[in-house]
């Protein structure tokens, strides 16, 4: 499916799901569309969107490494990885009530696949790192660490990554360092 029809929901949809910790995003309708631009931009890109009826209720992207921004090559660059074997999933973002019912399986199946297709050896991703004792930690919250390592994701030792952008409690942007998760596809 061509997703610029789909734009401003899948913006709306990044925005509210990134607001929640961990990542606190206090995001903006023109990043996002711009944002979302490299994944119509890339012919290998994937989007994978999940509907109840007319509503979107969650989407997972990806992309070859790289095709992705420098913020995201440059860790495995340095420590001499190959990023043009590696396909990078962005992100996958899906409504509370929708948790738990084998989405966001289908989301990373979805990508892999997808992948492989494009002759790529493995999947990464990164995630956000928050301090334990981070002040808006919601006190049920639950990682997805072993979710992830679960479906074959390991964390990569030394492959990190920071990007910058305007915490829900903040009035400028910061600098968050982004943990890198590997799966092997061969």
């Amino acid at each position: 499916m061509e997703i610029s029809p789909v734009l401003e929901e899948l913006a709306d949809l990044r925005i509210r799901i990134f607001r929640d910790f961990p990542y606190l995003y206090d995001g903006s309708e023109d990043y996002e569309r711009a944002y979302l631009a490299t994944y119509t931009k890339c012919p290998d890109s994937i989007v994978v969107l999940c509907w109840e009826g007319d509503h979107l209720v969650g989407a997972s992207t990806g992309l070859p490494l790289a095709a992705e921004v420098d913020e995201f090559r440059a860790p495995f660059l340095k420590a001499g990885i190959n990023d043009k074997a590696l396909f990078y999933c962005a992100e996958s973002v899906l409504l509370p009530e929708y948790r738990g019912k084998g989405v966001y399986r289908q989301f990373f199946d979805a990508r892999e696949k997808h992948a492989r297709a494009l002759g790529l050896s493995a999947c990464v991703f990164c995630s956000v790192v928050r301090p334990d004792d981070h002040p808006l930690r919601p006190e049920n919250y639950q990682s997805l660490d072993p979710i992830w390592k679960h479906m074959g994701y390991q964390p990569m030792a030394g492959i990190r990554t920071s990007f910058a952008w305007k915490d829900v409690d903040a009035s400028g942007e910061s600098t968050k360092p982004m943990q890198f998760y590997l799966k092997n596809l061969f």
